[in-house]
């Protein structure tokens, strides 16, 4: 499975959800928490992202959460 990224920041409840959903499903995942990475958040903003989570599969990204969404870019 390509790595999967999910940029975050805290007190976000739709953050929340997507990184629950991972790990239901046993989704490993490094997270990116633009409130404590100026990189991560720069790195968003310059690739046009202005909300959260990112989530970035292989080449794919997904703003905000969908569960079936998800599930289709995992191969679920």
């Amino acid at each position: 499975m390509p790595q999967v990224t999910i940029f975050t920041n805290h007190g976000c409840s739709a953050c929340q959800a997507a990184k629950q959903f991972l790990n239901e499903h046993g989704v490993s995942y490094v997270e990116r928490n633009i409130g404590d990475d100026p990189e991560a958040r720069d790195e968003l903003i310059r690739q046009g992202f202005r909300a959260v989570p990112v989530i970035r599969i292989g080449g794919e990204a997904m703003v905000g959460f969908s569960a079936m969404k998800l599930r289709r870019m995992l191969g679920l």
